[in-house]
């Protein structure tokens, strides 16, 4: 169901609003099927793919998002911004994470963008990101390591990036069709209790 969003037509029924809105119209234009990225409740929904063991998926549509529908020009950003939010979400993409369900204090793991960042936390421990091969075609993870020791979940915990460290994803032009893909490596699910 969550390839099917990408798949479908943009078609839609404005009835209901008496007019095409904003949203439907960049729905159109962005041309992602029914995915509307400028209408901020369907954001998180490309990272469920951790969810579903199909983290690769993430790490894809995360990217061609970020790289087609945020650009520095007046044309270039996605809709409209309520409260921050969809900067919020280019941020944490672009890290590499997003906070899908904040409560959790899960970060669901995406494509990071950059080669190197250094995040720095109120306390001064820094978490240092680090993917050398990372390139508009080295968009899948092919390995994490956190402070080198390997590391197979789809998500990072507050917790965990509290305390620190170096996280090392090995990159790849190619998905890694199996990391990540067991129960285990799933982000918290209340759904699971």
């Amino acid at each position: 169901m969550l390839d099917s969003v990408f798949i479908l037509p943009p078609i839609f029924d404005e009835s209901s609003y008496g007019q095409v809105i904003h949203e439907i119209r960049e729905m159109q234009i962005m041309n992602f099927g029914q995915y509307a990225h400028g209408n901020q409740p369907i954001q998180h929904m490309t990272y469920l793919y951790d969810w579903a063991g199909e983290p690769w998926k993430t790490q894809y549509w995360t990217r061609q998002i970020m790289d087609r529908l945020y650009k520095p020009t007046p044309d270039g950003y996605c809709g409209d911004e309520d409260n921050g939010q969809t900067s919020a979400w280019y941020v944490f993409s672009a890290l590499g994470f997003y906070p899908v369900s904040p409560v959790s204090g899960e970060y669901a793991l995406g494509s990071p963008l950059f080669s190197k960042l250094i995040i720095t936390m109120e306390d001064n421990r820094k978490v240092t990101l680090n993917a050398p091969d990372n390139s508009s075609e080295n968009i899948y993870i092919d390995k994490i390591d956190w402070d080198n020791k390997e590391y197979n979940k789809n998500y990072f915990t507050l917790s965990q990036l509290q305390e620190g460290g170096n996280i090392f994803f090995r990159m790849t032009n190619k998905p890694n069709y199996q990391r990540g893909t067991t129960k285990e490596s799933f982000p918290y699910s209340f759904s699971d209790k």
